[in-house]
């Protein structure tokens, strides 16, 4: 029996972070053995928010590459490629939006959001309005059979599985599977000032950050504001830096619990503690990043490879397409 096909992503815009480690990566190493999968760098995509700055979407694709592997994402088990070096996901962009109403994409709830936290760029475009037809070319271009998303992400799936319902009511088919959802399972983890970890909000650790960064960044994190002294009893459950602990260093847990809810030691001395925790959990992700970098080429070879392979299925989904409509 064979497996079934999953398709995930991410728009290379900035330095992969922690929270992608723990949202995102982590679930997909344990997705290779048991699923046929297709990870693009979305390229496209952020071009819609990064189109004033094209140059720095090519240096963050090849970072991105970078630290998928280096996080334990393997080239020989999955297919990694770049989304623009498969054409025939614009082409079948093209196809869907003909057939997708305007009001669908503007009841959107992550439309809404999206604009408001990017608020800084000028994404009121016709390209970015159309953002969930695109993600839905993404994942039946490769007839997947469901999609690793957060819960935010919902709308976006199922207005995918609306498109493809209409294209198969006008057309009189059924040549795609309705994809199913597959929940991340993610520790949460808040950015350093306790707001969602964003590349936008400038509020995260990434995943090869340097040590003395860690250190500062954790150092300003803020802890629990009803602790005024030291000799203060410490509420942990309400504290970030002690949930970096539950992630970071969990055997750790329940001696820095009992330590801060006794007073017996600080919020500076917990988190300089915390810092050299998360600087050795990120040290061998470091290295092998590092590594890879060194041979640009190399990874611009499978990022190719990748390509062609899945470009071999996109063909075939864009041939079965236009037979279906009479387009050939």
């Amino acid at each position: 029996m064979s497996k079934k096909i999953i398709l995930s992503g991410m728009r290379p815009t900035g330095p992969l972070h922690i929270g992608h480690l723990f949202g995102v990566l982590k679930n997909w190493v344990k997705f290779q053995d048991k699923y046929e999968c297709l990870f693009m760098i979305a390229d496209w995509h952020a071009l819609m928010s990064e189109y004033k700055d094209v140059k720095k979407i090519r240096n963050y694709t090849i970072e991105c590459a970078a630290d998928w592997i280096a996080s334990g994402i393997d080239p020989k088990k999955s297919t990694i490629f770049v989304q623009s070096h498969v054409p025939e996901h614009l082409e079948l962009n093209t196809i869907l939006s003909v057939i997708t109403p305007i009001p669908w994409l503007e009841r959107c709830p992550t439309y809404k959001e999206q604009l408001q936290e990017l608020k800084d760029k000028d994404i009121f475009t016709y390209a970015f309005l159309g953002y969930p037809v695109l993600q839905a070319a993404d994942i039946l271009l490769y007839k997947a059979n469901a999609v690793p998303i957060g819960q935010d992400q919902l709308p976006h799936l199922e207005l995918t599985r609306e498109i493809l319902r209409r294209f198969h009511f006008i057309f009189n088919c059924g040549i795609f599977p309705e994809p199913e959802a597959i929940l991340n399972e993610s520790s949460k983890i808040l950015g350093t000032d306790r707001r969602k970890m964003s590349k936008s909000y400038n509020n995260f650790i990434a995943l090869s950050e340097e040590p003395d960064s860690i250190r500062k960044k954790i150092l300003s994190m803020i802890t629990d504001e009803s602790r005024i002294k030291k000799s203060d009893p410490g509420h942990p459950d309400i504290c970030n830096v002690f949930s970096y602990y539950k992630i970071f260093a969990p055997e750790m847990e329940n001696q820095i619990r009992y330590d801060c809810e006794n007073a017996i030691i600080g919020c500076v001395e917990n988190k300089k503690r915390l810092a050299e925790k998360v600087i050795d959990y990120l040290a061998p992700i470091r290295e092998k990043k590092l590594g890879l970098m060194n041979h640009k080429d190399d990874l611009m070879d499978m990022l190719y490879d990748g390509a062609k392979n899945a470009r071999k299925r996109a063909k075939e989904t864009i041939a079965d397409v236009k037979e279906i409509m009479n387009w050939l």
